[in-house]
């Protein structure tokens, strides 16, 4: 190996990254899964894609079910609420109401300050 080349990174990623695969990806899988008639053929496409043997049955069993829709990566984490459009904007405008509420509480604040201060000027 001449000194110009550079060999692959050896640092291994902090954190592994989840494989999406799409529909298209799944479905020409399985297109090239069915095609396989020879002993260990199936084995080799899964070994050169890299995958396991429970995502191929859990594909085909998702397209005999007809949910082609199933087979496209599904979004993590919590649904969001379809709620009343309003909504949004009725939390908007509480938030800033408790941030005027605040605000004149402060400024009541300031002006009892004053006015004993001005008090107590006054006396002197």
């Amino acid at each position: 190996m001449d000194e110009g080349a550079i060999g692959p990174d050896p640092e291994v990623a902090e954190r592994a990254t989840r494989r999406r695969f799409g529909a298209e990806y799944k479905l020409s899988l399985l297109r090239e899964a069915d095609a396989c008639s020879e002993l260990g053929e199936i084995g080799a496409l899964l070994r050169r894609e890299g995958l396991y043997s429970s995502c191929l049955t859990q594909w085909r069993r998702q397209r005999e079910e007809g949910s082609l829709g199933a087979l496209s990566p599904k979004k993590r984490g919590r649904r969001r609420a379809a709620g009343d459009p309003l909504a949004g904007r009725i939390v908007q405008l509480e938030r800033e109401n408790q941030l005027l509420q605040r605000r004149l509480a402060e400024a009541e604040l300031i002006i009892q300050f004053q006015k004993k201060l001005g008090w107590q000027t006054w006396l002197e």
